[in-house]
């Protein structure tokens, strides 16, 4: 019923509302966005696939750089120049955007009943009343591994942290591969491939996030200070010049073979499978102690919104409940593995390591990363003083009760649930 209720709708107001008068010349909408390294899938898949229904509309993607993309698009926005589809990033970006007028509510959007609170409060206000843009993918943290090498080896995949050292030690000790490729150069890689890979099964998830975000835990409790600890010992891992070394030139190191285990997000999956000449395996970050609950970070990490100055906010609406289609879910969640679909319609993934990640969905339970939702909204950026103190835990110039110490101190100073 909700589908044809829903088709119903579509219909009432693309094609009755629009064929004639508005859309008696086709509309072409422009999509920002930061993600210009799936160009290519908007352009032969996607785009392809909604026009191919909705004849009278056309889509114009127009990514930019990823660094660029927050300030481009700022001066857009204020300059009245920005598309009518805004790419999101998760929470407050684009609670920013919305707060100052430029995202439009889309919170009766038809197609939004396809997603869950959880899939959707990366979008929303905090008090949950208004959603302004359509999730579209979250992305999950564990480490990605060359499987020939541990063949070679005799490795099998670890599942506690004694094991993952274990591992560590035993493709140390016999010095074909670096047994880690990570740098800490460019910092955000030592946070989010480091501290919010592994930390979640000591802060227990949400539990631990929400407990911070209440002021009910501190960053200088146990639960938060472990894994930088854990961290620390990362750095006899790493390789000579870990230090210099930047995000490419990990990548490098792994899909040519060189090192053993990536420390990962799955957005690296599209790249690895095109650049690796060797079979790839994952596994989840490894639990404290046999038997130990498994959290992972299932980060909600881009959705899509309606700029709210455009002209054809009609026709972009007709867009966004595509986007929110099972439909747009499979093509872009196959399209791009490793980008998972937050829709509550499962998506049958057909490439071996997205299965592999998504699996841990239903054996561990799934937070967020840490710093994202209100804790980074003032000065100091908890967010990015996390990226500096896992770097400095990591090149051993800060214990790991000093970061702690320093962050607390920091997110004390501005906001209030803290002190």
């Amino acid at each position: 019923m909700k589908r044809k209720a829903f088709a119903a709708l579509l219909l009432g107001s693309s094609v009755l509302g629009y064929a004639g008068a508005a859309w008696a010349q086709d509309v072409t909408l422009t999509i920002e966005s930061w993600r210009n390294d799936d160009l290519a899938i908007w352009q032969e898949q996607l785009i392809p696939a909604f026009e191919a229904k909705h004849p009278g509309i056309k889509i114009n993607f127009a990514p930019s750089a990823p660094t660029e993309y927050n300030a481009a698009l700022n001066a857009k926005l204020d300059a009245g120049s920005a598309g009518d589809l805004i790419t999101c990033r998760p929470f407050d970006a684009s609670l920013d955007l919305y707060d100052k007028g430029q995202l439009a509510d889309l919170t009766d959007l038809p197609g939004m009943e396809n997603f869950s609170d959880v899939a959707k409060s990366a979008w929303q206000t905090d008090d949950g009343s208004a959603t302004f843009c359509v999730p579209m993918a979250s992305v999950i943290h564990g480490f990605i591994y060359n499987a020939d090498a541990f063949a070679e080896l005799g490795i099998t995949p670890p599942e506690t942290e004694e094991e993952f050292f274990a591992v560590l030690d035993k493709i140390k000790q016999d010095g074909t591969y670096i047994p880690m490729a990570m740098g800490t150069k460019d910092l955000w890689e030592a946070a989010t491939m480091g501290y919010q890979n592994v930390g979640p099964n000591y802060w227990k998830g949400e539990e631990g996030r929400l407990a911070l975000i209440k002021g009910e835990q501190k960053l200088t409790d146990p639960q938060w200070v472990e894994p930088y600890a854990t961290l620390a010992k990362w750095k006899d891992y790493l390789g000579d010049g870990f230090e210099a070394q930047s995000y490419p030139d990990s990548q490098n190191l792994f899909t040519l073979g060189r090192a053993a285990i990536f420390p990962a997000g799955s957005w690296e999956i599209s790249v690895f499978n095109t650049q690796a000449d060797f079979k790839m395996g994952a596994f989840a970050p490894p639990v404290k102690n046999a038997g130990d609950e498994c959290y992972i970070s299932d980060h909600n990490d881009i959705a899509i919104g309606l700029n709210a100055k455009s002209p054809n906010a009609e026709a972009a609406r007709t867009f966004l409940s595509w986007v929110a289609s099972p439909e747009f879910a499979s093509i872009y969640a196959n399209a791009l593995p490793g980008f998972f679909s937050l829709s509550s319609t499962p998506v049958e993934m057909e490439d071996p390591l997205a299965k592999e990640f998504v699996s841990w969905r239903d054996k561990c339970h799934s937070t967020i990363r840490s710093t994202y939702q209100i804790l980074s909204r003032g000065t100091p950026n908890l967010e990015n003083e996390t990226w500096v103190k896992s770097a400095n835990v990591i090149n051993g110039t800060q214990t790991p009760e000093e970061a702690a110490a320093e962050l607390q101190d920091g997110l004390e100073s501005w906001y209030e649930p803290a002190k």
